[in-house]
């Protein structure tokens, strides 16, 4: 039988080449770098994951929390029209975490980085007093034509949204629901198969990997374009700031899925709070000229509308299916 890997046999080096072994990447190229296109902007985005505050590993698997990372900052890269060029890792590993789950939590890293096109990846490891730690640093190009072709945002300008809202803030607390019912020694319920869409929003969200591609062919260039990662009312704030205009969104028109609303009665809570302040939805949002209305939707039919921007004093609001005006706030961290 094999002796047992582990960090103190292989040392940090070593444990570095193995976990690259195999995977199409080279280990220590760094820094990582890559020749832009001429004008193109090159974009970063950074994300930090902390156990205990961001993830719970009592019920997250270390795969699917890997890709995870990876996936957050590829959306807001994506939210700037960027394609994927390289991706640097930096794990903290406390000491309960041995070799095998980390080679487990990289090995979702690459799965993702594969998916989005990333062609240089580097990777470091800490120790860590306080629990695992992820710190993601993606950085993407922005083509020239496409930065040129972003059209100044108007009023009425259509605000869209790459999916379903709240869904992951609802697996969540089904998450943690089961979690108090484990610990206290009771059976699990069904919840977990109930839900399991809604679970699995939070724990492997989805993202297409050629939107941006598909945008540029398609010949649509969103004027703005946000990652829903703290909730819509964060993102639409953001907007509001960005482009000095207003922005109505319409309850009735946010995307949910399926069993959302049965699993907000049964927990008391409102699924559009929780797709207005829910965090780790990981949707993009983008606004879109109305005169490309329906050149969109026939390209882009998973995507839905939710609102359109507006003149700077109708302010940021949420409309109700009766009419009334909400202004919309952000929960903050």
């Amino acid at each position: 039988m094999a002796e047992q890997q582990t960090f103190a046999s292989l040392g940090k080096m070593e444990a570095i080449r193995q976990l690259f072994e195999g995977s199409g990447y080279k280990p220590f190229e760094e820094p990582l770098h890559f020749v832009p296109a001429a004008k193109s902007a090159v974009c970063t985005a950074s994300r930090c994951f902390l156990e205990g505050v961001d993830f719970n590993l009592v019920y997250f698997p270390l795969k699917h929390l890997g890709y995870k990372s990876v996936l957050a900052a590829t959306a807001e890269l994506f939210a700037s029209m960027a394609h994927p060029r390289t991706l640097q890792i930096c794990l903290g590993v406390s000491a309960k975490l041995d070799y095998e789950q980390v080679k487990l939590l990289w090995s979702g890293v690459l799965s993702a980085a594969r998916e989005y096109g990333y062609s240089r990846l580097s990777l470091d490891l800490q120790p860590s007093r306080n629990g695992l730690s992820i710190s993601v640093t993606a950085v993407g190009e922005t083509l020239s034509l496409t930065q040129a072709r972003r059209s100044k945002a108007k009023s009425m300008d259509l605000i869209c949204v790459s999916g379903a809202l709240g869904a992951a803030y609802m697996g969540f607390q089904v998450l943690e629901r089961e979690k108090v019912r484990f610990d206290a020694g009771a059976r699990t319920s069904d919840a977990l198969e109930q839900y399991k869409m809604l679970v699995g929003s939070y724990l492997k969200p989805e993202l297409s990997s050629g939107v941006v591609s598909a945008l540029e062919e398609a010949e649509i260039y969103p004027s703005y374009g946000y990652a829903v990662s703290h909730g819509l009312s964060d993102a639409l704030l953001r907007l509001s700031r960005d482009s000095a205009l207003g922005a109505k969104v319409y309850a009735d028109k946010l995307p949910f899925e399926g069993n959302t609303f049965s699993l907000g009665e049964e927990m008391d809570i409102d699924p559009v709070s929780a797709a207005m302040n829910g965090g780790d939805d990981f949707r993009l949002l983008f606004t879109i000229p109305i005169l490309q209305m329906e050149k969109f939707h026939k390209n882009f039919p998973t995507f839905d509308i939710i609102g359109h921007l507006a003149l700077p004093e109708a302010g940021t609001v949420l409309v109700t299916p009766d009419g009334v005006e909400l202004p919309v706030k952000a929960q903050g961290w």
